[in-house]
């Protein structure tokens, strides 16, 4: 396995101070508190041998929770603080970019990192900022209904469809539902076509002087582009998408047998669409997890730990998400315990799944930062190294 620690990222505070400074996301030295944090711990792993750093995407969040706001600054920022590890948010929620703005944005983080990014990708889950961002598309969340959902995931792929064009060598049209390429669709006057003729891509313009095709630049340092992930899922149809297009999703279903019956999915539509995949390869399993000399140590923590974004937020507007760590214990989605624990249920990972990758959710911004390091350490020292591959 691979293993890659993933940041929310949420501004540093306990609940109490979280309220007492409200809003404390306005707040400069904490922005700069968190800042300094995230680049903290993603020094600390890639000494302690993670293969790969990945924080999510959300938006407009006074509370401090979740707080990455846009991944390009943090993409910069971690690959300039960093040697080795691979950097990539997981993920950006298409369905609220332009997607060649972005094809573009990640093409030349690719090259000034010469080649240590990856790109995940998300669909949204919060109205608050979906809706906002997405308005262009007239998206929402698949959370708000059922007709939301079939707009965001028609959204989400022909969106992604048009920057899988874009990073080609090849200049290209498109005319979907949501987007066209060249604005209009049909073409328009282009009255430098002789310097495009001459000096640009074959294509770009026809015979009279109209542009018919484009092709955005510059192309990805990595062929034919970055590593994809797919953000957190858990839905069927998503896996089964993933698998048709070579994007490795990382599953956040319970653990043995949701999680290996997800992967099947995988492997089936991979394997239908003409790829030769085992069980596991190609996918990843997201957990979140807390190891300490004592169970009861461990157990405190994850008290202590992620749970309250997932109590105050995300078990809001998804019924199945629990409030409390004992169920995510119980559904193998949090692993909890000493080394021998943890290890035990790694073992069990790799025995009945084996998965390519294994992302650990950080507690960034809720524990205290001497105890993820520790945390860090132990599984950099006498956990990975022997699951590591």
């Amino acid at each position: 396995m691979k293993f890659m620690l993933h940041f929310t990222p949420v501004v540093p505070a306990t609940p109490e101070e979280r309220e007492h400074l409200a809003p404390i996301a306005h707040r400069t030295d904490k922005t700069q508190e968190m800042l300094e944090e995230m680049v903290d711990l993603a020094q600390f792993a890639e000494e302690m041998a993670f293969d790969a750093l990945s924080y999510s995407e959300h938006h407009f969040y006074t509370e401090g929770l979740e707080a990455g706001a846009t991944p390009i600054p943090h993409m910069l920022n971690l690959i300039h603080h960093t040697k080795r590890i691979q950097v990539g948010p997981v993920g950006f929620v298409l369905p609220t970019w332009d997607p060649i703005r972005l094809a573009e944005d990640i093409a030349w983080v690719d090259h000034m990192s010469k080649g240590r990014i990856f790109v995940g990708l998300a669909r949204g889950f919060f109205p608050r900022w979906v809706n906002v961002l997405g308005q262009k598309y007239g998206v929402e969340p698949g959370t708000s209904g059922p007709d939301a959902e079939l707009r965001n995931r028609e959204v989400f792929q022909e969106l992604f469809e048009v920057m899988k064009l874009a990073w080609k060598d090849e200049p290209f049209s498109f005319n979907g539902k949501y987007y066209q390429v060249p604005f209009p669709a049909g073409g328009h006057d282009w009255p430098a076509h002789e310097a495009t003729r001459r000096y640009g891509a074959p294509g770009e313009v026809d015979a009279k002087g109209w542009l018919h095709k484009i092709s955005p630049v510059p192309k990805p340092y990595q062929k034919p582009h970055p590593p994809l992930f797919q953000a957190l899922t858990t839905n069927e149809e998503t896996i089964r998408w993933t698998a048709r297009e070579g994007i490795v999703p990382m599953m956040f279903l319970p653990f043995p047998d949701l999680a290996i019956k997800g992967a099947s999915f995988y492997t089936e539509a991979a394997n239908t669409a003409g790829h030769d995949l085992q069980l596991g390869q190609n996918v990843g399993l997201a957990r979140l997890l807390y190891v300490a000399k004592t169970r009861e140590e461990a157990l405190r923590r994850a008290h202590d730990g992620a749970i309250f974004l997932f109590s105050q937020f995300h078990a809001k507007f998804a019924q199945e998400i629990p409030t409390t760590i004992e169920p995510m214990i119980e559904a193998g989605i949090a692993f909890v315990g000493t080394v021998d624990d943890i290890r035990r249920q790694l073992e069990a990972v790799r025995e009945k799944l084996n998965p390519d990758w294994f992302m650990i959710l950080s507690d960034q911004g809720f524990l205290p930062r001497d105890e993820m390091k520790e945390q860090l350490e132990i599984l950099g020292t006498k956990i990975i190294p022997e699951f590591a591959h």
